[in-house]
């Protein structure tokens, strides 16, 4: 068997086919990486117009019962009895040792429902997790069968209308269910506006086709949506993210309310508290490389009396901002703007400097 026999399939593959697009794996599954449009003017056009990305390699997975908000409080460093209805919150997985499972989007859509997306990745790894914290607990636990679609890009709200998918009353980080079986939140992976939409898999490819008739929309690959989050600053799991890393060092305190950063009733809470009081040995910090050479990830950094620094976990080119741009972890006295660091890219040393994340200016605050 080969490894594409061996790899999970899109429902929509078919429709990706015929739209030229080239395939890669990606996470397990057989992904669209670029169009015939290729992957610079896919970027270009997702900042300028909207692009539409098939995302159906994610995990919804649904909690609903008495205990779900307690379940939900219990998985991840989050107050979720007190989530108004139909708000999103960003928010991870913790092991006991605060290092992150995985990264999530969790919305309440009732008081005793909310929906789960999971990385692809870590799916399986998640739903395990959660079920086994959720044994004893009120709670039934579904993992959706649903195509996902992004729409992204500072003309999405325009075409959603046109589309007769008017979720122009969303803001930021919030979802709803427009029809039975449709699950839309207004949030992305791109630093721009956008919309994430779930629909049963009979309903999807009429609304995906739909959508790219219209002259805004072009089908966006893998490629173009892994540099448009890297310009926007956003981890990937895998790369940026992983159970050895947490919260603190990765730069996502943000995302832990206040009150829960001395402690609560999640997993891996006294360890979070821990390395706040302690303060992390090293922090996620944006790296822009000097001179036009991309700098990848597991790319070792080095300070300038030669001593290691940091690593690199993810690194392209920024079509958006025209010069590399990168992301990694560096020791906590180099996690300031302009700290100077040398990257040994096949034998030759490129520096680089730290700078503020994101490389953007993000537009996916608007509402």
């Amino acid at each position: 068997m080969s490894e594409n026999d061996s790899l999970k399939q899109l429902p929509l593959k078919a429709l990706h086919e015929r739209a030229g697009a080239k395939f890669a794996p990606f996470a397990g599954w057989d992904m669209p990486v670029s169009y015939p449009l290729g992957v610079l003017k896919e970027h270009l056009h997702t900042r300028a117009h909207a692009g539409l990305f098939d995302i159906s390699h994610m995990r919804l997975i649904e909690v609903v019962g008495a205990d779900a908000a307690r379940l939900l409080s219990t998985a991840c460093p989050v107050e979720a009895d007190s989530h108004k209805t139909g708000a999103s919150k960003y928010t991870f997985l913790l092991n006991d040792n605060a290092g992150i499972i995985d990264d999530l989007i969790v919305t309440r859509l009732a008081a005793d429902r909310f929906m789960i997306v999971a990385n692809a990745s870590r799916a399986a790894v998640d739903e395990a997790h959660i079920r086994d914290l959720g044994d004893g607990m009120d709670v039934g636990i579904t993992a959706l069968d649903r195509v996902f679609l992004a729409l992204q890009g500072p003309e999405a709200a325009a075409v959603m209308e046109s589309a007769g998918l008017d979720a122009g009353d969303l803001t930021f980080m919030s979802g709803f269910e427009p029809r039975p079986g449709w699950f839309v939140t207004r949030s992305g992976y791109t630093g721009e506006d956008g919309f994430e939409i779930a629909l049963p898999p009979d309903r999807a490819e009429a609304l995906a086709e739909s959508l790219v008739r219209d002259d805004r929309v072009e089908w966006i690959g893998l490629a173009a949506r892994d540099s448009l989050r890297l310009e926007a600053g956003l981890c990937l799991y895998g790369n940026d993210l992983d159970e050895t890393t947490d919260p603190a060092s990765a730069g996502l305190l943000w995302a832990i309310a206040k009150p829960l950063r001395d402690g609560g009733p999640f997993v891996g809470a006294k360890r979070v508290a821990e390395i706040i009081a302690a303060g992390p040995p090293e922090k996620r910090v944006g790296l822009q490389p000097e001179g036009r050479q991309p700098v990848r990830g597991d790319t070792p950094l080095t300070d300038a009396d030669g001593k290691p620094a940091g690593r690199v976990t993810s690194g392209g080119f920024g079509p958006s901002v025209e010069h590399p741009v990168a992301m990694g972890y560096v020791r906590a006295d180099l996690a300031r703007p302009e700290s100077q660091l040398f990257a040994d890219v096949r034998g030759k040393q490129v520096a680089m400097r730290v700078t503020k994340l994101p490389f953007i200016v993000k537009r996916s605050q608007k509402g």
